[in-house]
């Protein structure tokens, strides 16, 4: 039988904070590079829920997470293009976290991670 260094962890977070923990653990598991600022966005965007495009991008750069617009407008494209955002509509685009994330953001929640590295013994 194999000996297990075993790491338990007990922490509450802020429902930003857990939510943010989700995508980038999500992202990590993936092999999907993002910033800070595109996880803040991506966080911002979860929180918020199904929102039209451009008054999205507004509400992130008026709280800083970039520096405009266009720039929230860019971070969206490039999590669409890594299918952690769903974009839908001609005219007046909805945004929204792409479900398939399974991000949870309300209520109580609690993520249980069970991640294991087994060494292989060679004789």
């Amino acid at each position: 039988m194999a000996i297990v260094n075993q790491v338990q962890k007990r922490i509450r977070m802020e429902i930003w904070d857990i939510t943010k923990f989700q995508i980038s653990v999500h992202c990590n598991l993936n092999d999907i590079p993002v910033s800070t600022l595109d996880l803040n966005c991506l966080t911002l965007l979860a929180l918020s829920g199904e929102r039209e495009l451009t008054e999205f991008c507004k509400t992130a750069a008026s709280k800083e997470i970039f520096g405009s617009s266009q720039s929230v407008r860019n971070a969206v494209t490039k999590a669409e293009k890594r299918d952690l955002i769903l974009k839908e509509g001609s005219s007046k685009k909805k945004i929204r976290i792409n479900p398939s994330l399974k991000i949870q953001t309300e209520g109580n929640i609690l993520l249980d991670y069970k991640i294991v590295r087994i060494e292989s013994k060679e004789i």
